[in-house]
């Protein structure tokens, strides 16, 4: 079996500010992203040669990509794959390019979820694709479950496992006040995560992140070509996606204090980008907080901490943006926002910023290696991206 590794380079991105964009459509963040991430390319839209869309809640079909975008008779794919859909977009593109079915593809993922009227996610998926449990439970109830099982199973108490997971908010929070395309744009103390109101114990308003409208795009070329459109492309290094069992609330042996899909794309990534040693040779990761319980038990199962060390390496500042291993530079799901279909692609477009020195104050030292981790489903029935680029080939 081969690898994607150095086949396939992102040469350019675009991504609209996340949050309540009441005045845009769908049509409008679409256009918005694609013409910056063509802007960014040096390329126009009849250089498209395929279209990969990925996007949950705006209807079937590539057509609702095709048409604001005048991507006529090429082919289009609409992709889902939870709140992975924005990764699966990108893979598909990358893969074809690797697989030489296309030179120059767009990945491009889109929500518009402010004009449900949800507080959350809509609740109109088919009963089919998902257990009765998780039809039953809201996201917050299930990740709750996460945070008790870890503080449980780490000996830490309620209060200091709050404490813990609140230092995640004030960091991300920290980090989206510096993104301008950020949701969410201001800084919170920790005294204000940990008395916020509860959602579903011990979570809390500050561990939950936002549901949001916004669009991302990235154009993918053969790596060959890379440097014909830009002196910096960022090269592909690893492309995997982990589906599990959905068999966690059926197994006593599972734990819900960790995500074996993680664990396992992880594993995969590493294997195919060559990384021996990810928390020392990943510079910068972007990965899936839609609660701040998420964001901590991902640094374990991505090996970036050691099994029960991840409390130590939060209160050390390790994932600070001047840690040794910043995560979430840019707020994360918590701060940038959460559009389903985007996110994927959202966090490629920082990870894509830091390794060419563009991220502004954000901006890392000397970054290489950077990876993005895009999570759908509950603990125990999850779909996981992990992708790993590079700016050397």
């Amino acid at each position: 079996m081969e690898s994607i590794k150095n086949k396939v380079a992102i040469v350019g991105m675009g991504c609209v500010k996340f949050g309540e964009n009441f005045d845009k459509s769908i049509d409008d963040m679409l256009i918005d992203a694609a013409y910056e991430a063509y802007a960014d390319a040096g390329i126009e839209s009849k250089d498209i040669q395929a279209a990969w869309f990925g996007n949950l809640w705006a209807g079937h079909t590539g057509q609702i990509l095709a048409t604001p975008l005048k991507l006529s008779y090429i082919p289009v794919t609409h992709t889902e794959n939870a709140c992975a859909t924005g990764s699966e977009a990108l893979r598909g593109a990358c893969y074809a390019v690797a697989a030489g079915a296309c030179d120059i593809a767009l990945a491009i993922g889109v929500e518009k979820l402010k004009d449900t009227g949800f507080m959350g996610l809509p609740q109109t998926r088919p009963n089919a694709t998902w257990s009765y449990r998780l039809s039953s439970m809201t996201a917050p109830a299930g990740f709750a479950l996460m945070a008790t099982r870890y503080f449980a199973k780490n000996n830490l108490s309620l209060e200091e496992g709050k404490r813990l997971l609140a230092k995640i908010a004030v960091k991300n929070h920290h980090n989206g006040s510096l993104s301008p395309k950020a949701q969410f744009q201001k800084e919170i103390t920790l005294e204000t995560a940990m008395k916020a109101p509860i959602v579903s114990s011990p979570l809390g308003l500050f561990d939950c992140c936002p549901v949001s409208d916004g669009a991302a795009a990235a154009i993918v070329v053969r790596a060959d070509m890379a440097k014909s459109f830009r002196p910096d492309p960022i090269y592909i290094k690893a492309m995997q996606i982990c589906q599990g069992p959905r068999e966690g609330f059926m197994s006593p042996a599972y734990d819900y204090a960790h995500v074996e899909e993680t664990r396992r794309a992880g594993v995969a990534a590493y294997k195919e980008a060559g990384i021996g040693n990810p928390a020392q040779e990943i510079s910068i990761a972007e990965v899936h907080d839609c609660f701040t319980i998420t964001e901590l038990t991902i640094m374990e199962d991505l090996q970036f901490s050691l099994s029960g060390k991840a409390p130590e390496d939060i209160e050390s500042g390790r994932y600070e943006i001047g840690g040794a291993l910043p995560i979430n530079t840019d707020g994360g799901l918590k701060c940038f926002g959460h559009p389903i279909g985007a996110t994927g692609l959202r966090m490629m477009y920082e990870v894509y910023k830091q390794l060419q020195g563009k991220a502004d104050k954000r901006q890392i030292k000397n970054p290489i290696i950077g990876l993005t981790h895009n999570q759908g489903g509950e603990p125990g029935a999850a779909v996981v991206s992990v992708a790993i680029v590079g700016n050397e080939k």
